[in-house]
């Protein structure tokens, strides 16, 4: 484990989607590093980024476009990074997400395939284990997720080398760094992980009361009204699960960045809680 105090100043937190309306789907936090805390500044949708639409073609293109821009920040993106390694072919982390999209033609064939291979059991990686993720990469109602993540966002990334892929790929200076997290890991760590996603008053209160949580860590805050109001009353709580990346993203910069090119994670991903 390793630290890297200071080198990077701007932490942006992404609620992922691989629904066809991905722009509307996926929000964005941004948060600024202030006196060891991070302040969240904005929380807006993918569709709102130069070039993206509410479409998922152009969405995923905007983001990729985005981060790969963002070159003295760390974004936390909630998407797994990678399948467990029984079922990978490729000799490594890079040459599985190079590959991807040729190994895999379509989501449903990326499903089919890992639970072929699999025996029809949906086998976790290792980190999925330690860090209490609830499903498999390529679960029913994740696959999608793993599927467009990695080949729109990730494999696109790292084939024109335009970031650093923790902790699969060493952390460079000149480059935007990127982390895989998951917003119920972390609101299990917090012990607040309750029913929140949905609306009526009930479902509001929960995000209120889970915003106000991670704020009595001091580690995260939020002075604006206005941008406390849009990220609780976003009822499907994808606002929210982006100031979460946000805060766990801040966190792991915090308490030191895991780099182990000899570990099980470093072929399947890592998951920063």
């Amino acid at each position: 484990m390793i630290s890297f105090p200071g080198s990077r100043h701007v932490v942006y937190g992404v609620d992922f989607s691989g629904a066809k309306d991905a722009g509307k789907k996926i929000w964005i936090a941004r948060g600024i590093i202030e006196e060891d805390m991070l302040l969240i500044k904005e929380c807006f949708k993918a569709e709102d980024l130069p070039g993206s639409g509410r479409d998922r073609e152009s969405s995923l293109t905007a983001l990729k476009e985005f981060i790969s821009e963002q070159k003295d920040s760390i974004f936390g993106l909630d998407f797994p990074f990678g399948i467990p390694r029984v079922l990978v072919k490729e000799e490594s982390w890079e040459k599985f997400v190079l590959s991807f999209q040729t190994t895999y033609t379509s989501p449903g064939e990326f499903r089919k395939e890992c639970t072929l291979a699999s025996g029809g059991i949906e086998l976790k990686r290792f980190t999925d284990f330690k860090a209490k993720t609830p499903f498999s990469p390529y679960n029913l109602r994740l696959y999608r997720q793993t599927y467009f993540g990695i080949r729109d966002v990730l494999g696109p990334l790292s084939r024109h080398k335009t970031v650093c892929v923790l902790p699969m790929q060493k952390p460079l200076p000149d480059r935007a760094w990127v982390l895989e997290i998951c917003p119920a890991s972390t609101l299990k760590r917090e012990n607040l992980h309750f029913s929140y996603k949905g609306r009526g008053e009930i479902k509001r209160a929960a995000r209120v009361r889970i915003l106000e949580g991670i704020e009595k860590t001091n580690i995260l805050k939020n002075k604006e009204s206005d941008l406390r109001s849009t990220i609780v009353d976003n009822a499907g709580g994808d606002a929210l699960d982006s100031v979460i990346a946000a805060f766990a993203t801040f966190r792991a910069l915090r308490s030191g960045l895991i780099f182990d090119k000899n570990s099980p994670y470093a072929s399947e991903g890592w998951v920063y809680v």
